[in-house]
């Protein structure tokens, strides 16, 4: 076997390595010298209210109940020392393309991404959890820190990797994130990767991001998608036989006669999927699989490392 300190090409690595092995190259090639983190913490969350004692600080009176109730009553928090990030990785049959490819399709992009930013939390001291979902939730785990928990979640996405997963498999993004945002109880710092393949719902999709943010949790979209593929549409001019790897659907066409309708529709859907994000203030990543994964996250970290 190659020695690994020895391997400058990271396609080269991710054949050899595991997936922690991996996500460790990465992390620390590019944290060497960061001493902020991209993430930050929530350092106080509100608890409850109080009566007010005569002769306290008035900084934490609730005034809008003050007007409400004519009492005083004074917010409490209570201390919250780490933070709490939930990734969630969609699997439903769409994230298989490029079917062909050994490594980079956008569920093997995805996962990778993913371990990378599990072992940055790890280094960080943070909590990490995982949610694989398709037209259900697959698998769930608590936000946890110690390692036990942290190997554990390097050998579901490992698994993940290197099974064979089924054609045919939907994905009801909208009906999952709403579970998910039922089911996370503290505020957290949600991570989403997802081709978001579902355009004619939308609407459903758009209530169940703005969800996630009603619930005060922070929400960061990984747009994952080829976008040679799936946005430019840059097939050869002849026939082809194009297959939904969903519901097993075909349709024969020849691109070149469909692909102005088709790049316009997909650019509607991309605008106003970004517009959305904006006016939610969910963090909107475009993530081509053409790129190594690195080259997406890196960027990313360091914007947000400039802005904490």
């Amino acid at each position: 076997m190659k020695n690994i300190k020895n391997i400058k090409n990271i396609q080269e690595l991710r054949e050899l390595a595991s997936i922690e092995l991996v996500a460790r190259r990465v992390v620390e090639g590019f944290i060497t010298g960061m001493h902020k983190s991209p993430f930050h913490g929530f350092s106080v969350e509100f608890a409850e209210h109080r009566l007010y004692n005569a002769g306290e600080a008035i900084k934490n009176i609730d005034w809008k109940l003050y007007g409400k109730t004519d009492k005083l009553f004074v917010k409490r928090y209570e201390e919250e020392t780490n933070l709490r990030c939930h990734i969630l990785i969609d699997t439903s049959s769409s994230m298989l393309f490029p079917y062909k490819k050994k490594i980079d399709n956008k569920l093997s992009f995805s996962i990778y991404s993913a371990a990378a930013l599990i072992h940055l939390l790890k280094k960080q001291r943070d909590a990490a959890g995982v949610t694989l979902f398709s037209d259900t939730i697959e698998f769930q785990s608590k936000a946890k820190l110690n390692s036990k928990h942290i190997y554990y979640l390097f050998a579901q996405l490992e698994k993940l990797l290197h099974n064979k997963q089924p054609l045919k498999k939907k994905t009801v993004v909208a009906k999952t994130l709403h579970q998910i945002a039922d089911n996370i109880h503290k505020r957290s710092l949600v991570i989403i990767f997802s081709d978001m393949m579902e355009h004619e719902k939308e609407i459903e999709i758009f209530d169940a991001l703005q969800h996630l943010r009603h619930n005060k949790h922070e929400v960061i979209l990984f747009h994952v998608r080829d976008k040679k593929l799936e946005q430019e549409f840059e097939f050869e001019n002849r026939p082809y036989r194009f297959v939904d790897m969903e519901t097993g659907e075909e349709i024969k066409l020849n691109p070149n006669n469909v692909r102005d309708v088709y790049k316009d529709a997909i650019a509607n859907f991309f605008n106003k999927m970004k517009l959305k994000c904006g006016q939610y203030n969910i963090d909107f990543i475009e993530a081509d699989v053409n790129q190594d994964f690195k080259k997406v996250l890196i960027p990313f970290l360091i914007k947000r490392k400039k802005l904490y």
